[in-house]
């Protein structure tokens, strides 16, 4: 019998809906034509692109204008943190998290060798973010607040409702990387007025390499690449297939949140359930916390998550112990270590991530195969 490929990994990319791959690939078939192009077929491009960042903006709640094209979430979040910088020449301060993404972090890390002043607000053993530490912290030099919406890792949510005026009672800017929260939690940008927002194609059910940066319509936000596209704030020939799989994603997003979340976070309980029942030594990670209908971080005691994850996908189960962009290190998960767990509880980890495919039948197979592994396992340590 064949055995189920169950694909629980979908924070670190989610298999793109058949209807965004049907757009992007009849796009590419007709619409071959350049978007900036004066002639007919040029402006018939450009009446796709313009539909896609309409979509676009109706999942966030924004206009059209506000949308910014970009290659994917580490391109939308640099742009809107340099950009930030480049807006207070003044201030040199930026307010981040110690638990945001590596690509983040890793710009972080680069500007303080330039000058730029970071700090890094810690959360507490359930992933929280503490609001009065925030307040403490941002300043009249602060250029930038800048805060994921959702964990990628523990799917732990931060309170940006009530981090922004935070930010704005002292004159900053504010930018939330929602890359994890966007299809998965209503963003209504039009009631919620930050600044700078960040999305991805492939975390919501569209195509890799695309991306989105809200930009709030009064800032004249630098362009990160020159050129007169996307109204001179990202040069370079649209990826117009591309955009509109991107589109037609976020179009789907948007009707799956008005039909509710509750089936995702079922599954994700029944998942959760299934495993303390099955597995005593077993925790949720940020169990206490508000977070993401989909996403399940759950600690094996000090086994290894890696011979874990190994036996699981001999069974076709496929989950991550962290970060895709760090997968194959042996290093423990940052996230994990400043929520307090040791190393070799870090190390214990796996991430389950439900996506818009996930079915009962497919937590009931990892409920099924799981116990057998964990016993494995735990005899061979």
């Amino acid at each position: 019998m064949t055995m189920p490929c169950v694909y629980l990994d979908n924070n670190a990319s989610t298999r793109p809906a058949p209807e965004s791959v049907q757009a992007l690939c009849a796009c590419l078939a007709e619409s071959y034509a350049n978007p900036s192009s004066k002639h007919a077929l040029g402006e018939a491009a450009r009446q796709r692109l313009n539909a896609a960042r309409a979509q676009v903006a109706r999942l966030l709640t924004a206009a059209s204008a506000e949308i910014v094209f970009t290659s994917g979430g580490t391109e939308a979040n640099h742009t809107a943190v340099l950009g930030a910088l480049a807006l207070r020449p003044e201030r040199s301060h930026i307010v981040t998290s110690a638990v945001e993404h590596p690509a983040q972090l890793l710009l972080f890390r680069h500007l303080e060798h330039h000058g730029v002043r970071v700090s890094y607000l810690p959360v507490s053993a359930s992933g929280e973010l503490d609001l009065q530490r925030l307040a403490q912290t941002v300043g009249g030099d602060t250029a930038l607040v800048s805060l994921m919406w959702a964990n990628n890792e523990t799917g732990v949510r931060f309170p940006i409702e009530a981090a922004l005026p935070i930010a704005q009672a002292q004159g900053s800017l504010f930018h939330t990387d929602a890359v994890q929260a966007a299809g998965k939690l209503p963003i209504d940008l039009a009631r919620l007025p930050v600044d700078l927002l960040t999305l991805s194609g492939h975390k919501l059910h569209g195509p890799p390499g695309t991306g989105a940066l809200f930009v709030r319509k009064h800032l004249k936000l630098p362009a990160l690449l020159f050129g007169h596209q996307e109204r001179h704030r990202r040069g370079g020939t649209e990826n117009l297939p591309g955009c509109v799989g991107l589109g037609v994603a976020c179009e789907l997003a948007r009707v799956e949140l008005s039909q509710g979340l509750e089936a995702m976070t079922a599954l994700r309980n029944r998942l959760e359930r299934g495993i303390l029942a099955r597995v005593p030594f077993a925790r949720v990670v940020g169990a206490g916390a508000p977070r993401l209908p989909n996403t399940s971080n759950i600690r094996f005691g000090t086994l290894s998550a890696e011979a874990l994850l190994h036996k699981l996908e001999g069974v076709a189960v496929y989950a991550s112990s962290g970060a895709a962009c760090t997968a194959g290190s042996q290093q423990p998960s940052h996230v994990l270590l400043e929520m307090g767990l040791a190393r070799d509880e870090a190390l214990a980890c796996i991430r389950f991530s439900l996506g818009r495919d996930t079915r009962a039948a497919d937590i009931d197979y990892v409920l099924q195969v799981l116990p057998d592994i964990v016993q494995r396992v735990a005899r061979a340590a």
